[in-house]
């Protein structure tokens, strides 16, 4: 007992030291560490790893997703490690019905990929018919939570755009690292994508009657937002679309490149018509 008590106080003496050494030293970070797992609760009623998994999907490249009363669209940024190296994958898709854009660690995304993949296949073999869109977040969604609770595990570092059509209709969900999941009308993920939701935010009553085509420049107009040095060309953009009439296919390089060139006569012909007018008020 005595021993015991010894090493306690030793124990306690360091400490003092320590904070009298070292008073800027967040000394909760360095003595009671709750980041350590994903069971452990902070005081505050959070869980640190959560959070750290929540801010992957915010580093990663900006993914914007809207949707008309008959088609989704998705469109994200990719990025390069370097001028040698390709750029990522960031539109996968799972099903004829359905894709995803991805925000975060590309690693995870391939493992969620591949199970939302293996739950469409197993529900079309069973009952031969498309898997629900709402059925599938549910179950990704329940995936992801899993990670969460479990001291032998972590939670995906990676937030997804889940675009598709279904009987009840397009739908557009976002999924977090928290297991939460949510249905949007337009919404935009990862780096510097709050430009992005700015500009949806601005023109998303214009979506529901919204053609194809004016939906991909909605969306190529909000990643613009967020590129950096808003500069977006076909290298850097993948567009993903789905409908009733068209199965999901993911778009790049040469089969973006006539939706850039639209864009840009369209900014050239509004700058000249500005130019245009402020002659004549002059």
């Amino acid at each position: 007992m005595h021993h015991i008590i010894g090493r306690i106080t030793t124990a306690l003496q360091t400490l003092h030291v320590w904070k009298h050494c070292l008073p800027g030293v967040a000394l909760t970070r360095n003595f009671l560490q709750y980041d350590t797992d994903c069971i452990t609760w902070s005081p505050q009623g959070r869980i640190h790893q959560i959070q750290y998994a929540c801010e992957a999907v915010k580093n990663g490249s900006a993914c914007v997703g809207l949707r008309s009363n008959t088609h989704v669209v998705l469109a994200a940024l990719k990025r390069s490690q370097s001028e040698l190296a390709s750029y990522q994958q960031k539109v996968f898709k799972i099903d004829d019905h359905v894709g995803i854009a991805i925000s975060g660690l590309t690693a995870d995304a391939r493992v969620l990929s591949r199970y939302m993949r293996q739950e469409c296949m197993n529900h079309s073999y069973v009952y031969e018919e498309p898997l629900p869109l709402s059925r599938l977040v549910t179950r990704l969604a329940d995936k992801s939570q899993v990670g969460t609770q479990r001291s032998g595990k972590r939670p995906y570092g990676v937030g997804l755009l889940v675009a598709g059509h279904d009987e009840t209709g397009p739908h557009l969900y976002q999924t977090e690292p928290s297991g939460v999941f949510h249905e949007f009308y337009a919404m935009a993920i990862g780096s510097r994508s709050q430009a992005a939701r700015t500009y949806l935010e601005r023109t998303y009553e214009a979506y529901p009657e919204a053609s194809v085509d004016d939906l991909i420049n909605h969306a190529l107009l909000g990643l613009k937002e967020s590129a950096p040095d808003n500069e977006i060309n076909s290298r850097n953009i993948s567009i993903g679309i789905v409908g009733p009439d068209a199965v999901f296919r993911p778009l790049n390089d040469e089969d973006v490149q006539p939706y850039i060139d639209r864009l840009q006569a369209a900014e050239e012909g509004g700058n000249a018509t500005a130019e245009g007018e402020a002659m004549a008020t002059e």
